[in-house]
């Protein structure tokens, strides 16, 4: 978990549909992560990562589409 004072913004609309479209991740995969980051107050990424929800490649590429958009 990360401790922050500052709250995790919530993911961009482009940013669900990559994971959803590109990476073949479920509506429902991503909703839970999406809850569970807001809630632990993380990265959806790595949250979803640190959960099984995506794999550790899923998590490269979607770092490296963060890094370039």
């Amino acid at each position: 978990m990360v401790n922050t004072s500052h709250s995790i913004n919530q993911p961009s609309e482009e940013l669900r549909n990559f994971i959803i479209n590109k990476l073949g991740i479920s509506q429902s995969a991503l909703e839970l992560g999406v809850k569970r980051s807001f809630l632990e107050n993380s990265p959806l990424p790595v949250v979803m990562w640190s959960y099984g929800l995506i794999t550790i490649n899923q998590l490269q590429i979607i770092l490296s589409w963060l890094k370039e958009n």
